[in-house]
């Protein structure tokens, strides 16, 4: 058995169609089809239902195709292990992210990533929560997350990279949108769009504990789990919404940022990591974020909601 048998194999698999699997490989059809037909020869089942329309695993091929993963997986580490002997730094790391809350420390994190270690690959997850990212650290699926901190008793490292005092982002006809400032309890009345309470989301979180100190529990009239949706729902007039301050600059027409009055309430970024899972790879991520995102400073008097 041949290793670009499985390769041709797995990308037939995944497409579900030769043609498209033959594009993604780089090849012609017809020696993609020969590939298959000799695995098939060789293992002794077919592995797919072909017919004019449509090509469907058969279920030898379901049973196949978890272990040709493996196999392929097996022999890029071997691969990566034998480069790395030779004193490079390879590897995989996958790192989610939430979106657009994330804008202003990912692209900076990553550029520098690619520059420096080439041959590290990265792989991007978006619209992760910080909930789900505690639970794919711990089971492997992620390797190095944003999050909004604290996260809990989880057995995870964390650094904090980034704190962002909220504020308020309004339609732009809204009774207060000409306000240099304004106070969070005059917003009482309003109905809030925020991410759902389901999501395990840092940000809904600590916004709605804002509103709580401020003696008010907020009116959600939508959820939505896109932190720049709530921006665009807010500049359609569909209510108003708590965003920290790095938002600001990037609010659709349509929307105001507008800082709070009094003490401020802090949306604490931060990276998390699972100790257990470290690898070289990972290591110098979290050495490059050090340098790229460095701890900020925090007053002794700040207190950390």
């Amino acid at each position: 058995m041949e290793t670009r048998w499985l390769h041709a194999f797995v990308a037939v698999a995944e497409e579900l169609h030769f043609g498209r699997a033959a594009s993604r490989l780089q090849m012609a059809q017809s020696p993609l089809s020969q590939m298959i037909r000799k695995l098939e020869k060789n293992i002794g089942v077919p592995l797919f239902e072909r017919s004019t329309r449509s090509v469907a695993l058969t279920s030898g091929g379901h049973a196949f195709l978890p272990h040709a993963y493996r196999v392929l997986e097996s022999m890029e580490t071997a691969r990566h292990a034998t480069r790395a002997s030779a004193g490079g730094i390879y590897g995989r790391v996958t790192i989610g992210f939430t979106g657009v809350l994330n804008h202003q420390a990912l692209p900076p994190l990553t550029r520098a990533l690619r520059q420096r270690y080439p041959e590290i690959e990265l792989t991007l997850l978006g619209r992760i929560m910080t909930r789900d990212a505690v639970t794919q650290l711990e089971s492997g699926a992620l390797d190095l997350a944003f999050v909004g901190l604290p996260v809990g008793a989880a057995p995870l490292s964390t650094r904090l990279i980034r704190r962002e005092p909220f504020g308020a982002v309004l339609p732009i006809d809204h009774r207060l949108a000409t306000e240099t400032e304004i106070d969070l309890r005059d917003l009482s009345d309003d109905g809030f769009v925020t991410t759902p309470l389901s999501a395990g989301s840092a940000l809904q979180e600590t916004a709605m504990r804002a509103c709580m100190n401020a003696s008010f529990r907020p009116r959600v009239v939508q959820e939505i789990t896109d932190p720049y949706m709530i921006l665009m729902l807010v500049a359609a007039g569909v209510g108003v919404a708590l965003m920290p301050s790095g938002m600001a600059s990037i609010t659709p027409p349509g929307s105001t940022f507008i800082p709070l009055t009094g003490d401020p309430t802090y949306m604490n970024h931060g990276i998390a990591w699972s100790p257990r899972r470290m690898t070289d790879a990972l290591a110098v991520a979290l050495d490059i974020s050090e340098e790229i995102l460095p701890t900020p400073a925090i007053e002794t008097n700040t207190v950390i909601i």
